[in-house]
């Protein structure tokens, strides 16, 4: 994988159980991100708390590892130029209620915490996130 060519992303528990995970993909594939690895898997607490590790000392840290342990979730690795900002530009604010209209977040979020999506916020992240979920033999870089 080329750096700034690919971005890793997770379609959350409240997303995949809502029935939003073939809507969320959609999306993506429409602006023109090609998937090169995708599985379904649910973290276990011990998983979670690895993947979020970097917010530990955050006050939400508890709570999101909580989150993201109870149900399963979509993992995927996506290719695309500039890939890494153009998927934050796609997902949206964090926060549902800031992010803009035709954002994946503002169409399916719930809330801060239950906002539908994870994407990588730097080139260096992405590898390492999608190095967490996928080995070098699931990914089908173009």
């Amino acid at each position: 994988m080329k750096k700034g060519e690919f971005t890793f992303t997770l379609i959350k528990p409240t997303a995949v159980r809502l029935g939003n995970l073939v809507p969320i993909l959609h999306e993506i594939d429409l602006a023109g991100f090609a998937v090169i690895a995708m599985k379904m898997t649910r973290l276990s607490r011990a998983q979670a708390e690895r993947f979020y590790e970097i917010h530990k000392e955050r006050p939400f840290y508890r709570d999101l590892v909580e989150f993201m342990s109870s149900g399963p979730v979509l993992a995927a690795v996506l290719q695309k130029e500039n890939a890494v900002n153009d998927f934050r530009k796609l997902i949206g604010n964090t926060n549902p209620s800031q992010a803009e209209d035709g954002t994946i977040r503002k169409k399916f979020a719930r809330s801060v915490q239950e906002n539908a999506i994870h994407g990588s916020d730097s080139d260096d992240n992405a590898l390492i996130e999608a190095n967490f979920f996928f080995s070098q033999f699931e990914i089908f870089s173009h």
